[in-house]
């Protein structure tokens, strides 16, 4: 993959994508496969490192998600004008048809940009919760309830959501547990888990622990509760300032707003992945194939809009 040049002032590439998750390597494809002028920026650094094994995705279920990139790249190597970089993005500026990317290394220029940066997790601060996230420990049941299944499986939080998501592992866990951390939850979100019949343990959470069952739940008062797997739901943010240097759109959750072709609110500029959020959805979809499915879209939508001016 050869590395581009400027030529008499124009940008040298067509367009600039940050990020090398399953977005941002999809939007390479797209892009190369039209003969487009492309750079890739990646930092090595993903959401999903903390997992050992990438779930819900065809073809790939039960792999580490290293080796569904290092596939993707293999299929990249394939298109000349695909130019991957390991450099984290500073600051992002410009307009349409110029775009500035600077780098540790230099300075990049291209007409448009796709930004796939993603977001970073914040996990609850509870002791040991970190170093089981990913494995007993997660926040998606479409990717990892399955591995929990006839056990005992905890849901930990007292918000709106933990009705639903208790519902969801009724086919799957032997038992489940609500631990609401010392949270109470409001009327409906009571209600709702009292007409569920569920066992709800409100005492404060002190740490967690890896188990041969799972992991065992230490409460403050001393007790505690084994469990096969557990589902958290972490606060999250842009893992990148680009949004804000650019002044894009965003939504109540924090996500860049998009389109349909993943165009933001700043001509020029396309946002896929967990970073952006299409309408009619309340957050972004966080999954692997929602995410290039999403870039494969942003790409299409900057390669057709350079065509037309």
């Amino acid at each position: 993959m050869g590395e581009q040049t400027e030529h008499s002032g124009h940008p040298a590439y067509d367009v600039a994508v940050v990020g090398a998750g399953s977005a941002g390597l999809q939007a390479a494809l797209t892009l190369g496969r039209m003969r487009q002028r492309v750079v890739v920026f990646g930092t090595g650094r993903y959401r999903n490192d903390p997992t050992e094994e990438m779930h819900n995705v065809l073809g790939h279920d039960g792999e580490h998600p290293s080796a569904w990139r290092d596939a993707a790249r293999a299929d990249l190597a394939r298109y000349a004008t695909v130019d991957l970089r390991e450099a984290a993005v500073t600051k992002l500026a410009g307009s349409v048809g110029d775009f500035a990317l600077a780098t540790e290394d230099g300075q990049v220029t291209a007409r448009r940009v796709v930004l796939a940066t993603g977001v970073r997790d914040e996990l609850p601060d509870i002791a040991g919760l970190a170093d089981l996230f990913g494995a007993e420990v997660a926040h998606c049941p479409y990717c990892h309830g399955f591995e929990y299944a006839d056990t005992p499986v905890g849901i930990l939080g007292a918000a709106p959501h933990v009705p639903v998501m208790a519902r969801l592992f009724d086919p799957i866990a032997s038992r489940v547990v609500v631990l609401t951390d010392g949270a109470q939850p409001d009327a409906d979100t009571g209600a709702a888990l009292e007409r569920d019949g569920r066992e709800v343990v409100t005492a404060p959470v002190a740490s967690v622990a890896r188990a041969a069952h799972g992991l065992t739940v230490t409460l403050e008062d001393g007790s505690e509760v084994a469990l096969g797997g557990m589902l958290v739901k972490p606060d999250w943010r842009l893992a990148a300032p680009h949004a804000e240097q650019l002044g894009l759109e965003r939504s109540e959750v924090g996500a860049v707003t998009v389109d349909p072709m993943g165009r933001t609110s700043v001509p020029g500029v396309y946002a896929a992945g967990d970073m952006a959020q299409p309408p009619g959805l309340p957050q972004p979809m966080f999954s692997v194939l929602a995410a290039a499915a999403s870039g494969q879209l942003a790409a299409a939508g900057a390669h057709q809009d350079s065509l037309m001016g």
